[in-house]
């Protein structure tokens, strides 16, 4: 389990900020500001929660110094309150790691390479000629083919499979659920009948990056699957063969990304979009929630597509004008052409 409490002076210690208050009052846990809790802290990101602080009952409240004069409690000083309190979660997060390093259930081939502490969990396998580095912990039921390598203190959970010859980075977080390297929707066509593409590439994955649950990233089919340093996944993410995704690109819930595909760097992808194969999309995008990306995107900017939500009858009535665009357009351009003709001929008789 992770430590029980901090003082005051601790956690501002490790977040280097000055506080307020008595620096050896305790601290047992995070509360959010509209329903704080005693020998918590809380914090204050926006002025529009002001409202829950002046009545909070956390024993301290992480906020800018502009706020300090409407705090009653003790305070942590930081310009950023919401990156300080990222910062604490990871002191007050449950660790429920066995002491037993690796478990007698497990089964590791004897060409597997271990770093110095390593954990492995209940039922978990490890395959010939895999490389784990110091402090990474592979949780129960997981499975590692063969040659696999995963860097250093990363830390993949429960049901994790990933296929042969992949790479994690060092400090990486993978999800249950996730399985990296399986194959990519290859076939090819035969007189009416498909036959498989072997997939023939591999997924490497950077440092720092975090997978959530049940995401799946394709191996290449011949050259690899590649994604950044510092991106992040949400859960049930789709990632095809042979995409790029850049350093600290993030991704939510439900996005599809076809092969090929190439994604920048600090890119953000909202939930549900869809990126179609063989484009790519510039460093510094946003691509809204819901949105299908046909073609390449060259310029960073925020881009959307798809049709707002509307009351059912208005909607109706919407998409059967969006059917008839194109005849209109066509008819508009027809009226735009007999106009131009009917101008010149006014002009000439001038």
């Amino acid at each position: 389990m992770a430590k029980n409490s901090f003082t005051l002076q601790e956690l501002a210690e490790y977040l280097d900020v000055a506080f307020t208050g008595d620096p050896e009052c305790r601290i047992h846990g995070i509360s959010s500001l509209g329903n704080s809790q005693p020998g918590t802290i809380s914090f204050l990101s926006h002025s529009r929660y002001r409202k829950y602080l002046t009545e909070t009952h956390a024993a301290a409240v992480i906020l800018p110094e502009s706020e300090r004069e409407h705090c009653p409690v003790a305070t942590l000083l930081s310009t950023n309150p919401y990156l300080a309190y990222a910062r604490l979660s990871a002191l007050f997060e449950a660790n429920f790691d066995s002491d037993v390093a690796i478990h007698p259930s497990a089964v590791i081939a004897p060409s597997v390479v271990l770093g110095e502490g390593v954990h492995i969990g209940a039922h978990a396998v490890i395959e010939a000629n895999c490389e784990l580095a110091e402090g990474v912990h592979i949780g129960a039921g997981s499975v590692i083919q063969h040659g696999c390598r995963i860097g250093h203190h990363s830390h993949l959970k429960a049901n994790v499979t990933l296929y042969h010859h992949c790479e994690v980075g060092a400090r990486t977080l993978i999800h249950s659920g996730v399985v990296i390297g399986g194959d990519g929707f290859g076939f090819a066509k035969d007189h009416g009948r498909w036959v498989k593409i072997h997939q023939l590439g591999r997924v490497i994955i950077g440092d720092d990056v975090e997978i959530g649950a049940n995401t799946t990233i394709d191996r290449g089919a011949i050259e690899d699957t590649v994604i950044g340093n510092g991106v992040i996944l949400d859960n049930l993410i789709q990632i095809a063969h042979n995409v790029k995704v850049g350093d600290h690109t993030a991704m939510a819930a439900c996005v599809a990304v076809a092969g090929s595909a190439e994604i920048g760097k600090n890119c953000a992808i909202g939930g549900c979009a869809g990126i179609a194969g063989h484009l790519s999309i510039a460093d510094g995008c946003t691509v809204n929630a819901m949105s299908m990306v046909t073609s390449s995107i060259r310029e960073a900017g925020v881009y959307a597509s798809g049709i707002p939500l509307d009351k059912s009858d208005s909607w109706q009535k919407n998409a059967v004008r969006f059917k008839q665009l194109d005849d209109m357009a066509r008819r508009i351009r027809v009226l735009e052409k007999a106009l131009q003709q009917l101008t010149d001929k006014v002009e000439n008789i001038e």
